[in-house]
């Protein structure tokens, strides 16, 4: 028998699990690094997910606690899609990934993990990223640790916006 190594879970495996929304718990905590969270914006932010399909998956999330795209105000679901803009960008900029899957799953017949707290994932592609381990042994790898993408991916945002700033001034 083979042995996976991934000792970074043991943090996730003893913690003590919270009540409420954990995404809302992220957004008020304010430990952005530790939270994964990427960027803040005013209706929304981004973060890694903790449990990522492929490397630099990436989460976007209201900062209103509510259950579908439906229940956000138009300026609420305005930053939302310019933070899956920005994320793409990031993602692009850090990773040079072949391609996005963007989505959002409403209701637990649809895949929500988060049924109470709407959110849509964006999850880099690239040619090949799917091998035989998922096929073999139910295992996803990513090759790189969270706090390593998270700092890659947000450094990325602030120069993006940064150069969004310099083209306004000019």
């Amino acid at each position: 028998m083979r042995h996976l190594w991934a000792p970074w879970r043991m943090a996730y495996l003893t913690a003590d699990k919270t009540d409420g929304c954990f995404l809302c718990d992220k957004l008020a905590e304010r430990a952005d690094e530790a939270n994964l969270i990427v960027y803040r914006g005013e209706h929304s932010f981004i973060a890694l997910n903790l449990y990522p399909y492929n490397n630099g998956h990436l989460m976007i999330v209201p900062n209103r606690h509510v259950p579908s795209v439906e229940s956000l105000a138009p300026e609420e679901l305005l930053d939302l899609m310019l933070m899956v803009n920005l994320g793409l960008a990031a993602l692009r900029n850090s990773m040079s990934p072949g391609g996005f899957n963007i989505g959002v799953n409403l209701g637990k017949a649809a895949g929500a993990g988060i049924e109470a707290h709407v959110h849509v994932h964006v999850v880099p592609r690239w040619h090949g990223d799917t091998n035989f381990m998922p096929v073999l042994s139910d295992t996803r790898v990513i090759p790189e640790g969270l706090g390593d993408t998270r700092r890659r991916i947000a450094e990325s945002v602030e120069t993006i916006l940064a150069d969004r700033q310099r083209k306004v001034g000019r």
